[in-house]
Formats: structure tokens, sequence, C-alpha cells
């Protein structure tokens, strides 16, 4: 009997803000909320982008005045709605009409010999053996040379591309914590990781004193690794701009630290971790880990990521030059204006040339199922399978290719083994990779076609969320995961609102794709489908199921009297992650960062033939482990 993986806490930041409590959900899909819940995803925003402050029992803005939620929305709604989602990159990050760039130049003097003074420290090493040194005051050098010499002028120039999915507009994911010497995209690890941990409602020592330490696993990675000027970004320029390379670059560069990160500094695990990239496939490669240790019993709790920040000059150039990303100019023919809406670049099964490159930390927790209802934790979806498959032989290594197909296929079938045809023909949905390249419209609809007319499956819900906060690269899926748990909140599918209409060459005869917030409140969806393509032939598409269903799953397996204490229980936990959610409103994170705190001394470790035992830590790792080839030794 297999354990199922459920889903019970989930957190993290993208550009429609913090994913726990269904913040950035709501945030794309604004427009079709009650005004209470509209009124809750501002405030939360406005508090993040630092419009307001939540001091002395109250909201206020810089000059002290007080805000109740209606006169945040009137005051800063729409500062709040131009700052978040894609838009124009920020000056904050960096200026894109402006960017640093060296360029080459040969300076001479019209055939006579070039003179120059430089100190003696500027001199390069070996000197050139035609210059002619000739020594002054001052520690000073005249440099005469014969002819002309090769300089690097700093200087300055535009980018072709203007927007990305950036974080909210005044929000510093370091500010959170104590941050310093960090990447970016460690720092949003820990603020994204902390968010999904605080989000179950349970401390964690109190899961961590239900489980043996190594039936822990973290999985997570990054596919650009942190290329900032803290982490390999700065490791890799520093003697090009004459610098020192830290201490701190080279191992913070790694694309394992947001796995490190979380096992060091947030949850202190000794299980197993790990850091799989498959592109921009990588959180589902992740997740298809801890879905496999969990079904087989390797692990009963794990913490699943993915945290990115590439918005840099030199990864936009990087996909630019491979004509991947959606330049301006190519927008303004597509739009035929001589005006580019930076806010509608990433237009999934649209008239399109290109994705919106992103930044974001998704991370979600999982249980097995008897250690979430021993708990009574919250559980907000599971995941029953996630299924990956390479392309084979291919000529372009970017290119689409068959394995898709059988991610997708698998995928559905596996749903349809567990929850019936009807099931996945009326209550299923899915949730595009959706990168908004012409290519990729054609490619994956037909996908979503073909695998819809094999499984009679007709009006086949499809969206994608990348027409709201743009390709986070590896965190992407993670983004499809938390948005996914959304629509089973509340019930609407986000449209692609960044389109006037689907595109002629998408294979639409079977698919639904709104363009605007699909409501199926009175047809709840049961499973959603989530796709992911990756650079290199990377494909995985994950079956998650809703609550609703996961309920009369655990009824079933426990029964009814089990089952009603088990919600009995989950009264408290639900009651601490609104606690929690109400104090993360309010910009009080309280983010979990334990640096040196709660070191093991391995000197007290306990070790027999039977156990080991490590001290403060309530269950020892058991070593009578089962002979798993007894048929062949036996």
């Amino acid at each position: 009997m297999s354990s199922l993986p459920v889903i019970v806490g989930f957190g993290g930041f993208n550009a429609a803000g913090r994913s726990s409590g269904h913040h950035a959900y709501r945030r794309m899909i604004l427009e079709s909320l009650p005004a209470e819940h509209r009124q809750e995803t501002l405030v939360g925003l406005a508090v993040l982008m630092g419009l307001v402050s939540f001091e002395d029992g109250a909201y206020r803005d810089a000059d002290d005045r007080p805000y109740d939620l209606a006169d945040i929305e009137r005051q800063f709604g729409p500062a709040i709605i131009e700052g978040t989602l894609i838009r124009r990159i920020d000056s904050e990050l960096f200026d894109v009409d402006a960017a640093h760039w060296q360029k080459n130049a040969e300076i001479s003097n019209g055939g006579e010999p070039l003179s120059f003074e430089l100190e003696w420290r500027e001199l390069p090493d070996p000197v050139p053996s035609d210059w002619t040194l000739d020594e002054r005051e001052g520690r000073k050098v005249r440099v005469t040379l014969p002819g002309s010499v090769q300089v690097k002028w700093d200087s300055v120039r535009e980018l072709p591309v203007k927007s990305a999915g950036q974080l909210p507009k005044g929000f510093n994911p370091g500010s959170l914590y104590n941050s310093r010497f960090h990447p970016r995209a460690l720092q949003m690890t820990v603020i994204g990781a902390s968010d999904a941990v605080q989000s179950i409602g349970i401390p964690w020592p109190e899961i961590s004193r239900a489980v043996r330490p190594d039936q822990v696993s973290v999985y997570a990675s990054n596919v650009m690794s942190q290329l900032d000027e803290a982490g390999m970004g700065g490791l890799m320029q520093a003697r090009l701009k004459g610098g020192r390379v830290t201490t701190k670059q080279c191992p913070l560069g790694l694309n394992s630290m947001p796995a490190d990160f979380v096992n060091a500094y947030i949850i202190g695990s000794v299980g197993q971790t790990g850091a799989i990239a498959g592109a921009c496939a990588s959180f589902l490669y992740n997740l298809r880990a801890a879905v496999e240790d969990i079904t087989a019993g390797r692990c009963r709790v794990a913490v699943v990521g993915n945290a990115e920040a590439p918005i840099l000059p030199e990864v936009i150039d990087g996909y630019a030059t491979m004509g991947a990303l959606a330049q301006e100019d190519k927008l303004k023919k597509i739009d035929g204006s001589d005006q580019s809406d930076p806010r509608r670049s990433s237009r999934p099964f649209g008239e399109n040339c290109g994705f919106t490159i992103a930044e974001a930390s998704q991370y979600i927790v999982l249980m097995d199922d008897a250690l979430a209802v021993e708990l009574g934790a919250d559980i907000h979806g599971a995941v029953n399978d996630v299924f990956i498959n390479a392309d084979g032989f291919k000529k372009s290594i970017s290119a689409p290719g068959p394995g898709n197909y059988i991610t997708m296929a698998k995928a559905v079938a596996s749903a349809r083994a567990i929850l019936g045809e009807e099931a996945v023909r009326e209550r299923s949905f899915v949730q595009a990779h959706g990168s908004s390249t012409p290519q990729n419209r054609v490619t994956e609809s037909e996908i979503f076609h073909r695998v819809a007319e094999v499984f009679g499956i007709t009006d086949w819900p499809v969206t994608a969320v990348k027409a709201y906060v743009g390709h986070s690269l590896s965190a992407a899926s993670g983004e499809q995961l938390i948005n996914t748990l959304g629509v089973f909140k509340y019930g609407f599918v986000p449209g692609i609102k960044t389109i006037d209409r689907v595109a002629d060459d998408v294979f639409a005869e079977r698919l639904r794709i709104p363009l605007t917030d699909l409501d199926r409140r009175d047809k709840p969806l049961d499973v959603a489908f989530l796709n992911s393509k990756g650079f290199g032939g990377n494909n995985a598409t994950a079956s998650v199921l809703a609550p609703r269903v996961v309920e009369t799953m655990l009824r079933r397996r426990y029964g009814s009297d089990a089952f009603e204490a088990y919600t009995q229980r989950r009264e408290q936990a639900r009651a601490n992650a609104a606690e929690y959610d109400q104090n993360a409103t309010k910009g009080q994170f309280n983010t979990l960062y334990h640096f040196g705190e709660g070191m093991i001394d391995e000197q007290q470790i306990e070790l027999d033939s039977h156990s080991v035992r490590l001290p403060g830590v309530a269950q020892a790792v058991d070593l009578d482990l089962p002979n798993r080839y007894r048929d062949m030794t036996e």
C-alpha cells in the first residue's frame, strides 16, 4: 500500500507577491475576487512594496497617516497593480536603456609614436616588448610605443529586452533576515522556504519529533546558479574587472545551494537531500524525487522547491542572442505600433515572439498521508505522480521532441486510473508550459489536442501562468503548482489576459483557452496536469489531485471515525496558518534563519550496530535494514 504524498504547506515569492495564503494567485485573478479578498491581497502587497507599514495597530504610510483596507485600495491600488506582475525592468535592478558593457577601441597617434603617463602599479605584467618606459616623479612612468594600443572603454548600451517578471517593486528580499553577502537567489531561497514551512501551521520541531531524522528530504536547485555579483557572476568577472574573488562567491554560486540553505539554516535536516536540474522542468524533477521517496517509504516529509534570480544583463544577452526572449522591436512589429506594452510581453498561445524572463522562489512541503493525518496537517492537494521523459535524437538541443507526448499521456492515464474516465474528461484542467514562443504554442497545443482526442476530452481548460509572472526557469513548474492550489481553493482558472485572441496555428479544437478568468465554482475541478518543457529535451508532467478528492481518499483509507478525529486536529493547524498569514500580511514574517544555531556536537553522537542517535533529536536512525535482495542471497 503506497503512501500518498500530500501538500501540507506552500510558499514563496514572485512577481505576483507572496505565495502562501494564495496571495500571489489572488493577484492574478484580482478582478474576479470579492471586495474583501481583493483588499486583503492589495494590502499585503502594499506592505511588501513599502507603501505602508503596520504600526500601533494600524496600516500607516511614511507620513504616519492611518489607512484601512478600503483606503489602501483607493490610495495605492494603481501603484500596486503597476508595480507587480510582468513589467518594464525596474532601475533598482539595472537600467535597460543603459546597461553597462566595455567597448573595444584602438588608440593611435596618426602614425607617430604614442605616449601617455601611468602609475607604475598600473603597468601591465609583463610589459609589452615594444613599450619604452621613462620614470617620472611621484611613482609615475611615461610610456611610449611605436604604433597603437587596444583599450576598453566603460560604456553603456540599450538592451533589446525591456520587461521581466520581477518581484514587486520596492520589495527587497534580503531585508527579511540577516542576508549579508548572500546572492539574490539564496535570499529568495531563505524567505521562500521559510514562508512555506511556516504556512503549515505546525511548528517544525513538532514535525521533526514525529519522524526519524533520516525520514526528512530536501530537494531544491536552480538552473542558472547564482550569477549576480555575490555569486558566480562576481567570481567570473573579478579578474576582468581588476578586482579580487571573495571567499563567498564560489561556494554560494553553486546550483545546489537552494537545497543546502534549507538544510543548514531553515529546518536543520540531516536527512536525504538533492539538487536536481532539468532546465525549465527542474521543479518537477525535484518533485518527482520527493514523490518517489514518499510513496516508497524512504521519507515521510519533504521540502521541495527552486529559487531563480536571472534578471541580469548577461543572462538576458544570452537568451536574447538565441532569439528566445520577447524583444521590444518584435513586440512592436506584432502589434503594428511604434510603442510596446511591457506588461503584455508574455503571450502564451497568442501572437508572440519569445518568452519573458523572471525571478521567483517557490517551495512546497509534502508529507505522507499517515503523518499528515497523525499531526492534523491541513491538506491543500496531493501529487499522485510525476513523469519525466527525454526527446531522443535531436537536431537542435533546444527544439521540442516526442518526450512530452509520453509524459502528458502518462499523467492523464495515471489520473484516470485513480479517478476514472469521467473525472478526467469533465473535471480536469491543464497548466501549460506556455512559454510564449511561436514554436511552443503550436507544438504544445498539438500534444494537448492529441491527448485530449484519445482520452475523449473536449473543451479542456488550459491556462498558462507565465502570462502573469514570466518564465522563472527552474521555479516555473513550482509557480504552476502553487497557482493550481489557488484554483482548487477559489474555483477560478486564470485567463490568459495578455492576448486578444488565440493564434490561428494553435490546435484549439478540443481546448478551452480562456482570455478571462474561467469560473468553475459550480463544477469544481478534481485534477490538474502540470506540463513543463525544458531545453535539452527535459520533459515533465505532474498529476495533482484537488483537496476534496484527497479527503475522499483518506476517508476510505482510515474510516469515517479516524477521519473525523483528523479534521478536529486539523483546526489548530489551520488557526496557526491563518495567524501566520495575518502577520505576514502586516510584514511580520519572522523569517526562519538559524545561522550557527542548534549545531550537533559530533562527539555526542551515540552509535551502535542497530541505531544512530543524535543529541537533541527525539528519534534514532534505524540501522536494522531489510535485505532488498533476499531472493538472490538466501
